[in-house]
């Protein structure tokens, strides 16, 4: 055999390390462009290719914890809490037949439910299963190591007073959104802002890295705090519902409000959905999709006040000079008073000539129309702007309405007189309250108001002074002597000394104008103490059954009023104004704090 020179050797040993090399290479640089290629694809993919391949990159939304809503004492009137729902991911789930019974054994979701839901969406990644899940199936889809399952955080709203001032408190929708009440209204307070992160992910959807200037933290919404007294608004609540069902009406709306600082401390707005129907019944309104959506009354639906209305022309006209306290006006007798267009004017009772005192005590319809006679039309209309009539009270309620004034240009005779008994006028209810707090707060009008403040936020806020506080106190007694002598003797109070009036006044007809001869809507309006009024409380109670009982306001919204004043002021600490008054801590029986 022979041998090939060293030096040939060397050669043919030098030549298959340079292909080696070469290969090696070659190879190397094969598999970087394929890399970066594959990372190139993956990052900025072709056009072509961008709508098959999708984005590798992935945003993990960060939701922000919704704000409390908090009662007038710090109670919890809503709250949020982090909860988790299941979903899947058809194309990681190993076998996708049974899914569904995996689950089932699990926590117990429906199989076919699941299937079914499933099914159609196959090539989706993401395909919710469940509502909000129990703790315990939470712990159980986190051990299970179920492939293709998941849990997705969402925020659940809980209402821990349950209905109590439902309406007025609202709900969220699916988006954690406001969509009544203050809940609507205090959406931007509430809501926060939802942090996300924004990663590189793998085939397996997991985490490769995250850039730190694509990650925004959550920030969670403000507590807001409301006017709203839980334990009133509860006991105002229960009282009305009982009223309403024992009088069979359609209906019945209180509003309790602090006079000095204008604060709604309670709005209870209830419709009888159990009445026993009667002929010339209108047909009832289509019901909310929930009662949380319902609209409150209080401050949209305006109503007639009838004799209520009396007091702030008593009080206006006493003001202005036309009337003094103690002239004899020509009341009629035993026959209807006719005014100077003839115009016929009938009282419940006739009580002959009597003082401008007695015709607010004893709410002559004939005394009011002679006094308001002597006012000019601009006058009388000056006090109905003076009183806040005709305006939105501005206190926070969603869709309140300016109640129904008539224009000057429509302005007769017809309604001088009208107005002065508490008809051709539409009030709301908060509109009410706050005229009547003028009698209360030496004749200054206060703002309503529902958010409370914080602070120097606390302090009273006054629109505007309307009347005298020497008239104010004037009226305020002789309101007294309604509660003793006149329409309130019914429905006074062992404790305090409330000052008010009674109202009555014919219910609309639904259609074609005019009223109904014999349906009524029946209101009180009163405050108290006397001498220093804490508070101011409105109730109506809409078309009560004549079949049942009396239908007077002294007879039925009276009595809800008297409840409510004495109970809510012994919660709040008011000492009696009654000498010999004895027994104040046994309204306190049966009042449960709200959780």
């Amino acid at each position: 055999m022979t041998r090939l020179p060293d030096t040939e050797r060397t050669w043919q040993h030098h030549r298959l390390d340079s292909w080696a090399s070469l290969l090696l290479l070659a190879v190397v640089v094969a598999m970087a462009v394929c890399i970066g290629r594959i990372v190139q694809l993956k990052i900025e993919p072709d056009q072509r290719l961008a709508g098959a391949a999708g984005s590798p990159f992935s945003t993990r939304i960060e939701p922000a914890r919704r704000g409390d809503l908090l009662d007038r004492r710090g109670r919890i009137i809503a709250t949020t809490t982090l909860g988790h729902r299941a979903f899947i991911d058809p194309v990681m789930v190993k076998d996708i037949a049974t899914i569904g019974v995996d689950l089932h054994q699990l926590i117990g979701l429906d199989a076919i439910a699941v299937d079914r839901r499933v099914g159609p969406r196959l090539q989706s990644r993401f395909v919710p299963v469940s509502d909000i899940l129990e703790p315990w199936q939470v712990e159980r889809l986190r051990r299970s190591g179920l492939d293709g399952v998941g849990l997705e955080p969402r925020l659940v709203r809980h209402y821990p007073q349950q209905d109590t001032a439902a309406q007025l408190i609202g709900a969220v929708g699916f988006e954690h959104t406001g969509l009544g009440g203050a809940e609507h209204i205090l959406e931007d307070d509430l809501s926060g802002s939802t942090g996300r992160m924004v990663f590189l992910r793998d085939v397996r959807r997991r985490p490769l890295w995250i850039n730190p200037d694509t990650f925004q933290p959550h920030d969670d919404g403000e507590d807001c705090r409301l006017t709203i007294d839980m334990v009133i608004q509860r006991q105002v609540e229960e009282r009305l519902e009982a009223e309403i069902l024992a009088r069979n009406a359609a209906g019945g709306r209180v509003v309790v409000v602090d006079p000095i600082t204008g604060e709604l401390l309670a709005l209870a707005d209830l419709v009888n959905t159990e009445r026993t129907s009667r002929d010339g019944d209108p047909e009832p309104e289509p019901p909310a999709p929930h009662p949380r959506l319902a609209r409150n009354r209080c401050g949209t639906d305006p109503y007639e006040p009838g004799s209520t209305f009396k007091p702030f022309v008593w009080a206006f006209a006493t003001e202005q000079g036309v009337v003094t306290l103690d002239e004899v006006l020509p009341t009629p007798d035993g026959t209807p008073h006719r005014t100077r267009s003839g115009r016929r004017i009938r009282d419940v009772h006739y009580y002959g000539a009597s003082s401008w005192q007695k015709v607010l005590v004893k709410s002559m319809n004939s005394g009011m129309a002679i006094v308001a006679e002597r006012l000019e039309p601009s006058a009388m209309q000056s006090c109905l702007e003076r009183f806040g009539f005709g305006t939105r009270t501005n206190c926070g309620l969603p869709g309140e309405t300016v109640g129904l004034v008539t224009s000057q240009a429509d302005w007769t005779s017809y309604t001088q007189v009208s107005v002065a008994m508490g008809h051709e006028i539409g009030v709301t209810p908060l509109q009410m309250v706050r005229a009547f707090s003028v009698f209360a707060s030496n004749g200054n009008l206060p703002s309503l108001q529902l958010l409370a403040g914080t602070g120097a936020d606390t302090a009273p806020h006054i629109e505007h002074r309307v009347i005298d506080p020497a008239i104010a106190h004037l009226t305020r007694t002789t309101m007294r002597k309604v509660m003793t002598e006149g329409t309130g003797r019914k429905c006074n109070s062992d404790w305090y000394q409330l000052f008010g009036k009674s109202g009555t006044a014919q219910l609309p007809k639904a259609t074609g104008g005019g009223y109904h001869e014999d349906r009524y809507v029946s209101s009180f309006i009163a405050g108290a103490p006397l001498e220093s009024p804490r508070l101011v409380v409105l109730c109506v109670i809409e078309d009560p059954d004549r079949r049942i009982g009396p239908y007077y306001g002294g007879l039925v919204a009276g009595p809800v009023v008297r409840d409510v004043m004495d109970h809510a002021l012994a919660y709040l600490g008011t000492p009696t104004d009654i000498d010999g008054a004895v027994g104040l801590p046994d309204l306190l029986v049966g009042i449960q704090e709200p959780h």
